[in-house]
């Protein structure tokens, strides 16, 4: 199908020159994450608005690469680890263990050598409570608590409220006391995360559920709001101001202050605001399909949900740009086109309708060939990090990191296939 004035997402970073060399260089597909936008971000992150001081730990989780997680500590940012792995994964990459914070669902069993070391935990239930406690009797910690309140544009993206199984329910917080008592532990800092989005009302509010907590644990010097700050991927979002949704958090610590006296410095952890869009995804159009006049038009890619699993998992919308495999002197028309994924998985679609990963959504794009690139914007938060690598045996993608001076450097080599399968027995 044809359609006519339609207004197409562009690159955000890339040139097709740049985008052209790359993949010839690397091959497709290929993660490309950009150091200024990297740079960028985490200058209006350490300018969130605090009363009495600030932390910002990038959720490494969100893409750890060693050469973003070494940038990121150059700047001053610290480290939120959501698992031994990733403690020891931010170690290796030189990251001092002290400026690592450990907030798990699984504690990891080699937990005390961690705490040796230096690691903060923030304990996430009354039994993590208990273990804290058995490894470390009198050892200072953090507690994570569900305030009882959530966000996000789905429910896989909402990590608080009654449904998600985050952090130690609010009102269990005497229990846990009466557990830090029985083990001489002094909880030092109370983490809340409610998940994705960027509304002062709520931040201001869970910011006021949060102090609460705190004034309940004499001890705690730290308040950890978490992340979460909504990123505008495509041209019809709107993104988090950060300074709007600081400014109610700092107004909330001023005036706990002025009630308790107590000074509480602040700590966020902002990874998809930091990361997503840094990076890009430059796959190539292997095959074009239709299903007839009154069905849809496909652009078939040899990259997919291997690679970026968010579309398939809830729905997710990302930027797509066909960049010409040769320099066009005018833009091809503009088709509806449906764009799939390489494995063999009905599943594995770029174009789902917003937040229905079951539905699918034709995306104006410009008419391409087979052999063009097409660009995924928006892929440098919890994709390469987070996708179905390996399936159908397809190997992870190389990753390069764009310079400052815009030259392309190799971060991450491409997975040998042989690679798959050279651990099996």
């Amino acid at each position: 199908m044809h359609t006519e004035n339609q207004t197409l997402e562009t690159l955000r970073f890339l040139t097709p020159e740049i985008a052209r060399d790359i993949a010839a260089r690397h091959g497709t597909p290929v993660y490309v994450y950009d150091e200024a936008t990297l740079l960028k971000r985490a200058g209006e992150c350490l300018t969130f608005p605090n009363a009495f001081g600030l932390t910002v730990r990038y959720a490494m989780k969100a893409c750890p690469n060693r050469r973003i997680l070494r940038l990121f500590h150059e700047l001053g940012l610290h480290i939120d680890a959501s698992s031994g792995h990733e403690v020891e994964r931010a170690i290796a990459a030189g990251i001092p263990p002290d400026h690592i914070s450990l907030s798990a669902q699984e504690l990891p069993l080699n937990l005390g050598a961690l705490l040796d070391q230096g690691v903060l935990l923030n304990a996430t239930s009354l039994e993590q409570i208990k273990t804290a406690g058995t490894l470390r009797r009198g050892a200072a910690i953090g507690l994570r608590f569900n305030p009882g309140l959530g966000s996000g544009g789905t429910n896989r993206t909402n990590v608080g409220g009654p449904a998600s199984s985050f952090g130690i329910w609010h009102e269990h917080a005497d229990e846990a006391r009466k557990l830090l008592e029985s083990y001489h532990l002094k909880c030092v800092r109370i983490h809340t995360h409610i998940g994705s989005g960027g509304d002062p009302a709520v931040w201001q509010r869970v910011a006021g559920l949060s102090l609460a907590l705190v004034e309940r644990f004499e001890d705690v010097v730290a308040l950890d709001l978490g992340g979460g700050f909504k990123v505008a991927r495509m041209k019809t979002e709107t993104g988090t101001d950060l300074r709007n949704a600081g400014a109610p958090v700092k107004a909330a610590l001023e005036a706990f202050a002025a009630k308790t006296g107590r000074k509480i410095h602040l700590e966020i952890e902002p990874g998809t605001y930091l990361v997503a869009n840094a990076g890009c995804l430059l796959s190539t159009v292997q095959d074009i399909v239709d299903t007839g006049k009154d069905g849809y038009l496909f652009y078939r890619l040899d990259t997919g949900m291997t690679d970026v699993l968010r579309p398939s998992l809830y729905g997710a919308q990302h930027p797509l740009v066909v960049i010409p495999h040769t320099p066009r002197t005018q833009p091809g028309p503009v088709r509806e086109v449906i764009v799939v994924g390489h494995c063999c998985e009905s599943g594995d679609i770029l174009t789902p309708a917003p937040g229905d990963p079951e539905a699918l959504s034709p995306r104006p794009l410009e008419q391409a060939e087979i052999g063009d690139l097409l660009a995924i914007e928006g892929v440098g938060a919890y994709c390469a990090a987070m996708c179905t690598r390996n399936y159908n045996s397809f190997p992870a993608s190389p990753e390069v990191l764009l310079s400052v001076n815009r030259n392309p450097v190799l971060i991450r080599k491409r997975q040998p296939v042989d690679d798959i399968w050279h651990l099996e027995c």
